[in-house]
């Protein structure tokens, strides 16, 4: 479907098509108002901008109760057998099981299940996220969660309009690359955390785990630009040598940076077990 036979639909089918790339009504009503879009970079960056600026809290809410339910290892295996998230069909049934409690006490401490963009996600990557968004507030998951819910969202909007010209996305505005400089190979599974400072606290408002390259592309979602201030990312690096059997000076590495626009902002991190490094990348 292109973008202009889009347009040409009537008012219900339209909203339909809407509502399965996104389940919040008011987000649905704040779209169609805007019907017909005059292109796709103005039909993703109106969907950002009515997300964060026009709904609340309920309308997150709802959307997460748009996404199947995961509560047993039958429906665990089915939601993630999909082509969302293809990495986690071969999972073994030890992972399977692991996944299926974690989801179920994480919904049990927030509220509404486990929303996470899983593309390109391995198995053992969505167990580990899990694992570590349950240490977080009720507060920071929910805006964790909206964040993902938004990246779904272009998904099912590329997904929607196949002959759509999308070039226009680029990586997060705020991406990382973590290299091991004691062995010279890149920081896998290292867990990083990109906080706001609000109310007087470090918040976290987005979470991820770098891949085999050592990076996050997609620690915000696309055309998603924060406002100029000053972030923090936290590095998990404790960890990361434990599972190395390897001691470290540093059980984190936090960062703190300050933005001045909407341009992009590379966090490297050069790490050993006694020394770490950093600078403003490209």
């Amino acid at each position: 479907m292109t973008l202009t036979s889009y347009n040409n639909l009537d008012a219900a089918t339209a909203s339909k098509h809407l509502m399965d790339c996104c389940g919040s009504t008011k987000w649905v009503t704040g779209m169609m108002s805007h019907l017909p879009f005059a292109s796709e970079k103005q039909l993703v960056d109106l969907s950002a901008k009515i997300w964060y600026e026009e709904c609340s809290e309920s309308d997150w809410r709802e959307s997460f109760t748009h996404h199947p339910k995961i509560g047993d290892v039958k429906s665990l295996t089915e939601k993630f057998a999909g082509k969302e998230q293809a990495g986690v069909a071969f999972a073994t049934q030890e992972t399977i099981a692991a996944l299926a409690q974690a989801n179920t006490d994480y919904e049990n401490k927030f509220g509404f299940i486990f929303i996470v963009c899983a593309t390109g996600k391995s198995a053992n990557e969505m167990l580990q996220l899990l694992l570590d968004r349950l240490k977080n507030t009720a507060e920071e998951e929910l805006h964790i969660a909206m964040g993902e819910q938004q990246k779904i969202t272009i998904i099912r909007f590329k997904k929607l309009l196949t002959e759509g010209d999308f070039s226009f996305l680029k990586v997060s505005q705020i991406t990382t690359h973590v290299l091991d400089t004691a062995v010279g190979l890149p920081g896998k599974n290292i867990s990083i955390r990109l906080q706001t400072y609000s109310n007087n606290i470090w918040q976290t408002i987005a979470q991820g785990i770098t891949n085999a390259d050592g990076r996050i592309p997609d620690l915000l979602p696309q055309e998603r630009n924060l406002k100029p201030a000053t972030y923090k990312m936290v590095f998990d690096t404790g960890n990361y040598y434990a599972h190395q059997n390897l001691k470290t000076f540093y059980p984190e590495v936090e960062i703190q940076f300050t933005t001045f626009d909407e341009t992009h902002y590379h966090v490297p991190l050069l790490i050993n077990p006694f020394g770490y490094n950093t600078y403003r990348g490209s």
